[in-house]
């Protein structure tokens, strides 16, 4: 609304109304948007990325994501099996290669780290 030129107290109004009715959310959207992006094989840094561009606050972004910390590395297996199979490889060409695909996915490097390197 606002890069529509709406002045601010009047979208204030308007979504104050709506979440009193019951018919705007941040919770709803937030669990709603991060479960959508697990699916696709997003990581947390870029689903947490993504929700803040969206305008949603940083402590529900984390309250939600530690929701999924359990998830997080059978998430990166499953993407990383989907990408380049379930084969080890100790290629440093390779293990680079993989390391940014992951990255680029949205999962933290400590992670990555131990995935690839434990």
């Amino acid at each position: 609304m606002q890069s529509r030129d709406f002045e601010e107290h009047k979208i204030d109004t308007i979504l104050q109304r709506l979440s009193k009715s019951g018919l705007q959310s941040d919770d709803r959207y937030t669990e709603s948007y991060i479960a959508s992006r697990t699916e696709r094989g997003s990581g947390p840094v870029r689903i947490r990325a993504e929700l803040r561009e969206r305008g949603i606050d940083e402590a529900l972004i984390e309250t939600y994501l530690e929701g999924y910390a359990e998830l997080w590395p059978s998430l990166l297996q499953r993407v990383h099996d989907a990408k380049f199979g379930t084969e080890s490889c100790t290629d440093r060409k390779t293990l680079v290669r993989k390391a940014r695909f992951l990255q680029h996915r949205g999962f933290p490097g400590e992670l990555i780290r131990q995935f690839l390197f434990d």
